[in-house]
């Protein structure tokens, strides 16, 4: 397989983009400082795993043979798993040349190596050694120079990153790293939270709750730690959407955490929630029918295959890659939950791209933090009115995220008269 070109941008200017892209204050104020330095940390591997469930995504898309999706790539697994509903095309951007490179190597190793067995033992199976060695013989050719470069240089650690396939990879980047000294802390407590993951019932799920979690969050050192922005670098949040989060509960943000992570254990049967294993156990695992991301799901496989030349992935903002769009020819559009970290000219900028490149009935889907939508009073009426809000499905599908991370999901779908 050819895999798509890449925008390769100069590493300064990347840098930039980071750091104009989390920057909402002037550099030399405290939160501006909080900013510059979670522009350094994102400039690296955040998302080994992309957490916003799927399953939630696609009911809200309703995908057809036809459409062309664009989606900020992030940890890759959701842009390969929207290809299960077989679209047209899937364009994938991120500014983080570490997710470019993680999402590139999702669909070559979907392309290349010999089955789904080996598939799943790539991304799914933790300390595979021979997953190097599958890497070498099989994926390694199909990449682009800059992907290889990318695994074959080093970390922070000094050494390779190529050796996170044969680890866990889930074990590293800043995600990775932020649950296992959560998992550090807990134990400090006694509490082990692979305890979690035997419980055989909803009843049991919640009183395993209520007895360890809850109380664990009551700690003066827990409740200390919460009450900083940086304390929540490690699970991608940015002091401007640390605000939005903590206003969703009156300000306090333990309450607010502590109400996501209920949600988290308790709302979910564990066996079919890989969000829950992978924030309890550090790994997928389970025996339901949804143990795992779609894509990597056996009887995906020859979908994703077949459809893997569909992807093209950019290291780009979503704005720009979609003025280089041709108007009207955007379906469906997934913003994760970027628009939390936008100043008002940046979102207005966005949507002002967005609406150009939508084609009748497009759709964008995105998260929030807190439960309502950002947009209505922040974008500009003549942009916004061209957007209709479908308030109570997103409220419904909100509901069904396994994530549990986010306060609100929401639909926007193109008015039927935006384009006449």
């Amino acid at each position: 397989m050819t895999m798509p070109a890449t925008i390769e941008t100069p590493k300064p200017a990347r840098a930039k983009l980071i750091r104009n892209a989390v920057r909402t204050t002037p550099p030399l104020n405290s939160k501006g400082l909080l900013e510059q330095l979670f522009a350094q940390l994102f400039s690296g591997l955040v998302y080994p795993q992309i957490w916003e469930d799927p399953l939630v995504d696609l009911q809200a898309m309703a995908i057809e043979p036809h459409h062309h999706i664009m989606t900020i790539a992030s940890g890759g697994c959701n842009v390969m798993s929207y290809l299960t509903a077989n679209p047209g095309k899937i364009t994938a951007v991120d500014l983080n040349r570490a997710h470019v490179a993680l999402t590139k190597t999702k669909i070559a190793t979907a392309n290349t190596l010999p089955d789904w067995a080996h598939f799943h033992k790539f991304w799914a199976i933790p300390n595979a050694t021979e997953n190097e060695t599958l890497y070498e013989r099989y994926v390694e050719t199909s990449l682009d120079e800059t992907t290889k470069k990318h695994w074959r240089g080093r970390d922070a650690t000094g050494r390779r990153r190529l050796r996170y396939f044969s680890e866990n990879l889930y074990h590293h980047g800043m995600l990775g790293r932020f649950i296992g000294l959560c998992h550090f802390m807990a134990r400090r407590y006694g509490i082990r939270f692979e305890e979690l993951l035997t419980a055989a019932t909803h009843e049991e799920q919640t009183a395993y709750f209520e007895t360890k979690l809850k109380p664990l969050m009551t700690k003066r050192l827990i409740r200390w730690l919460t009450s900083h922005p940086a304390s929540l670098y490690g699970l991608g949040i940015p002091p401007a959407q640390y605000e939005a989060l903590a206003a969703s509960g009156g300000g306090n943000m333990t309450d607010v955490l502590t109400e996501r992570l209920r949600k988290l254990c308790c709302d979910f049967d564990i066996e079919d929630n890989y969000f829950a294993w992978q924030a309890f156990g550090r790994r997928y695992g389970g025996n339901g029918a949804n143990a795992l991301p779609p894509y990597l799901q056996q009887h995906n496989f020859e979908t994703i295959k077949s459809g893997a030349a569909k992807v093209s992935v950019f290291q780009n903002s979503v704005t720009d890659q979609l003025r280089s769009e041709p108007p009207a020819s955007l379906d469906r559009l997934v913003l994760l939950d970027a628009q939390d970290w936008m100043d008002d000219k940046t979102l207005n900028d966005l949507w002002d791209a967005i609406t150009i490149a939508a084609a009748p009935k497009a759709r964008v889907i995105f998260r929030t933090a807190g439960a309502e939508s950002i947009l209505p009073g922040r974008v500009a009426p003549e942009i916004l009115d061209q957007w209709n809000y479908q308030e109570e499905r997103s409220v419904q599908l909100n509901k069904q995220d396994r994530s549990a991370i986010y306060g609100g999901f929401h639909i926007y779908e193109l008015t039927a008269n935006a384009k006449q």
